[in-house]
Formats: structure tokens, sequence, C-alpha cells
């Protein structure tokens, strides 16, 4: 047995059995084990950003660790972004990247790299490889350290010799590390700052955002009355019917400040605290109020259920059902607008489904118009690295499984950055609706040029405009597989949506802003 049998055959007793990739040269030894050895899904992707965005959105969905098949330190550097992304989000991924034979590394070839150290940046745990017989061992523990709550980056480095000679060992799983538990201390520390009434907010992260998580905080907010919102940016959140209404903190500074403003203690549960995504000039870094006080309950690698469950007993805080939601909306009509796009999302959208947010700036108010949709799930962009939405859909697609529609809320300009996802979108045939929000621009550069000071004159507006000359995205899409259609009013997306989620397989809708 060969070390690259033996990488996949470790993987597979360890529950690894998806695998993003964009192999070359130095990984084809791993691609003929894959090829021998059943049991592995092979996904391909176009470029290694993709590869690891998709990466990040099957674990959101799945719950296990995927592995990525990256070749070399420059295909692995490909994919730093995100991998930052997945960091962020707590994904657990397993990386195995190809590089030079241990021989060859001394000669200093043209894709010879420092790999480990670009590896270490966005992993928790890096190691190369020195021969064959460590590879099986080698890939036991990054299977174990991704698998590990909760949920890490594992990359193994695999010079090419390792995976071609014999002398491969299967090694047995590992088991990964468990949630810490909750600590008594922490549990009681939070119960007496919701006791103190108005002004405390429950700061929800990571696990607190879970379908069971929320109702265990309905009971403590039945209980005290405690305000509740959301982090910003959210690896995974419960939405629409039978799940709390929870509204996140806003992006701006200044919405944030007003939003937080009214709390002079926040209890974080799985969650940081209010950092701004950016300092400005004259801002405060922490956008909660001056002198606010903040009580940790839990952190994300704790068990965070088992936490809110303490927590919810030491309040002796009684069952509490999830109030209903009002009706279902009706769809809106007229010209694109950020309300009434989430009115006909919430209006059309099937239960169950998916929805992969890279809006970035023209949707960050669209939770409150779709808090009475059916129940639905939603994967936000975690880490800023703008690129995330599309793979990140069609990841959460196959980690999902069953056929669940992804809906990916897409701005124009960061879908030009892995806008190959599209391509393995159809390959894969994969239940996912695309809606671009083409407002040829990025708007978010036009915001933040002002939020610092800046008026924003012919050449930065040059900077930022993306229609000279226009993306065309329906003969873009139709060009790697996927059917597209053009919408400029309300009623004709919603007519698309509804289309595209009654067919099998992917569809782009571009939807004309302004």
């Amino acid at each position: 047995m060969n070390g690259a049998e033996s990488l996949v055959r470790t993987l597979l007793a360890a529950g690894v059995d998806t695998c993003f990739a964009n192999p070359g040269t130095s990984e084809m030894h791993f691609v003929a084990a894959l090829d021998r050895i059943p049991g592995m899904r092979c996904v391909l992707g176009l470029q290694e950003n993709v590869v690891t965005g998709m990466a990040d959105g099957y674990f959101r969905l799945a719950r296990k660790p995927a592995a990525t098949l990256l070749h070399c330190g420059p295909g692995l550097a490909n994919g730093l972004a995100n991998l930052h992304n997945a960091r962020r989000a707590r994904s657990g991924i397993v990386n195995c990247v190809g590089d030079q034979a241990t021989w060859h590394r001394p000669f200093d070839a043209p894709l010879t790299a420092d790999t480990e150290g670009w590896a270490r940046g966005v992993s928790h745990w890096v190691r190369c490889c020195r021969s064959a017989s460590e590879v099986g061992p080698a890939a036991a523990i990054a299977a174990a350290v991704a698998a590990s709550a909760p949920g890490r980056i594992a990359t193994l480095i695999l010079p090419s010799d390792t995976c071609w000679d014999e002398g491969g060992v299967v090694a047995a799983p590992l088991p990964p590390a468990a949630p810490a538990p909750p600590d008594p201390h922490a549990v009681k520390e939070a119960a007496r700052a919701l006791r103190q009434g108005e002004g405390v907010l429950l700061l929800l992260g990571g696990a607190a955002l879970t379908e069971a998580a929320q109702r265990i905080v309905q009971r403590i907010v039945a209980a005290t009355g405690v305000a509740v919102k959301a982090e910003m940016s959210n690896a995974f959140v419960a939405r629409g019917q039978g799940r709390m209404a929870i509204e996140r903190v806003p992006y701006p500074m200044a919405q944030a400040i007003a939003a937080l403003a009214p709390f002079h203690t926040l209890v974080c549960v799985a969650s940081r605290p209010p950092v701004g995504f950016f300092g400005y000039p004259g801002g405060p870094s922490l956008h909660s109020a001056p002198g606010a006080r903040e009580v940790v309950l839990c952190r994300p690698e704790q068990d965070v259920l088992a936490a809110l469950e303490a927590l919810a007993e030491e309040l002796g805080a009684p069952p509490s059902a999830i109030p209903p939601r009002g009706p279902r909306p009706e769809p809106a009509r007229g010209a694109p607008t950020p309300e009434g796009l989430a009115r006909t999302l919430a209006a059309v959208i099937p239960e169950g489904a998916i929805v992969a947010d890279e809006s970035v700036s023209f949707g960050r108010g669209f939770y409150a118009e779709s808090h009475d949709a059916p129940p639905h799930d939603w994967i936000h962009l975690t880490g800023g690295a703008i690129g995330a939405g599309m793979p990140l859909a069609a990841g959460a697609a196959i980690g999902a499984g069953g056929g669940r529609r992804v809906v990916n809320l897409q701005a124009d300009g960061s879908a030009m950055y892995t806008v190959q996802t599209l391509w393995t979108d159809a390959r894969e045939r994969l239940p996912v609706t695309t809606v671009i929000l083409s407002n040829r621009a990025y708007a978010i550069l036009l915001n933040e040029y002002r939020a610092v000071g800046a008026d924003p004159g012919r050449t930065a507006l040059a900077m930022m405009d993306l229609g000279n000359p226009e993306l065309d995205w329906v003969r873009i899409a139709g060009g790697m597989g996927v059917p597209a259609a053009r919408a400029e009013t309300l009623e004709r997306c919603a007519d698309l949506l509804r289309q595209s989620f009654a067919q099998e397989g992917p569809f782009l809708i571009e939807l004309l802003l302004g």
C-alpha cells in the first residue's frame, strides 16, 4: 500500500467521505487512490478558493469535515481567503496539500514555496509528512482535529514521494475533542446579570443560534424579559416559523452603536464582544456602550446547549414555546428594494431551504422582513473576505443532502471572485438558485469611502464601477451550463424564483438594481 492509499482509507475510516478538489501533478497519486478506493465523493472546483469555500459550506450543514485537495503552496494560497472565512465560521476542514518530493525540494523548483508558513495563518494544526509511513497516522490526527468542537482547520502537507512510496499504514480513527463543559461560576454570574432587568443584552453566536438552542433561549427570555441579538456575521442561523425573530447587530458603525447604546451589560453566549469590522477616524473599535460590562456564559468551544440549559435551570425558567410568527408575507411589487426582495423571498421560499448570504450592502436589512418565512436556515459570510457566497451555497447543498434548495443572495462584484462555482453547480446538478444583486458597482466600497470622511471623485468612482463594460450574468451563467434569466421587477423575480424551485439543478437570476 502506498501513502496515498493509506490517506484515503484513513480518511474514510474517520468519516471524511467528501473531497473538494483542484488537483495538480503532485497530487496524481492521491487522485489515483481515489479512483481505486470506493466511498469518497469527489467534487471538482475550477479554482482553489471555490474548493475551500465549498468545504466551509459543507461543514456548516453536514456538521462534519470534508477534505480539500490543493496543488502545492500556490494552490493553498489561492484558497486562503475562504479558509480565513472558514476559520471565522469555526468550520472543520482537512486540507490535503501536495508538495515537491522531499528530495526535490532543495533544488528550489518553480512551485516550491513556504507551504507550511502559508498554512499556519488559517490552520489550527499543520503537519508535513516525511515518509509514506507517516501519512496514515497524520491523516487520523488531522481528521480528529477538524472534527473537534466547534470545528477546526487541519492542514496536511504531502510531498509527492510520501504518496507514491510503498509503506503506507491505515490508521484507526481518533476521537475528536468534545465540547468543554460549561463553567458553573460563569452560569451563576450570567444569571446574576440577567436578574438585573433592563439594560441587559443576551448576545448570541455560534451554536447558540441553532433551533435547539433557540428553544432554551426562549425560556430564558420568557423568565427574564432580556433582550436578544445575534452577532453581525454568523456561520448558521435557524430562522422562520417556529424560530425566534432575532435581529443582528448592524454592520454600519453608527447603527451598531445606536442599537447597543441601551445595554450596560452584555451576556455573551458563544459570541465575541461587538467589534467593528474596521476602525474609522475618531470612531470606537468596540460598538457597545462605553463602560458596558461583558459577562461570558460560554465560549464557542464549550457545550453551548448545556450552558444555556444550566442557565435556564439556574433562573428557574419554566418551559416556554416560541411565539408563532405572523402570516407569511405576500410578494412585493415594483422596483427591487432590500425590503421588497426580503418579503418576496419570504413569500416564495420552500420550507427547509438554505440561504447563503453574500449580499454585503444590499442585504443588511433582510432579516426584519423575512422572520415570517417558512422554517429555513441562513448562512453568512463570516470573515469578510468576499467571494464566499457561491462556494458556500454549493457546499451547503452537498452537505445538507436530500435535495434541499439553496438560495444564494449574491452581490455582483464579489460573485466575480469565485464565478467558477457556477460550473460546479451545473456539473453536480446542485439545487442552487443564485440571485445576482446587480448594481454594477462595489457598493460597499462607496459606503466605506464616505465612512472615512472622503468624497469620491472621478478616479475613485471609476475604481468602484462595474458597468464599463457591463457584466452580462445571463450569458456568463449560460457559458458555465447554468440556465439564467434577468429580472427588473420584483414580480418577475418572484416568478423566476418559483420556476427555479420547481426544477432540479441550478438556476441564476440577475436582478437589476436601479
